[in-house]
């Protein structure tokens, strides 16, 4: 594992309830590499994923949100 942990936010384009979000943190937990995914009531349209790198790109992650059927992007690569 790599020794330097970046994070980014995804901006979900769409109006998510909290079950929805949570579906999707659990998907992005899954992805080796992952090591955190978390989002908040007061902002339903952004996550924060902190992850390896050397293990799994942001593309990935974009990939595995954007797989549950929303729109989103990437915020602050």
């Amino acid at each position: 594992m790599s020794e330097h942990m970046v994070d980014v936010t995804v901006h979900i384009d769409e109006m998510i309830g909290a079950d929805v979000r949570e579906g999707i943190q659990d998907r992005l937990r899954d992805l080796n590499g992952v090591m955190a995914a978390s989002g908040h009531d007061a902002k339903p349209h952004l996550l924060v994923v902190e992850y390896d790198p050397e293990r799994v790109g942001s593309h990935e992650i974009l990939d595995t949100v954007t797989a549950t059927g929303v729109h989103a992007e990437l915020i602050g690569l």
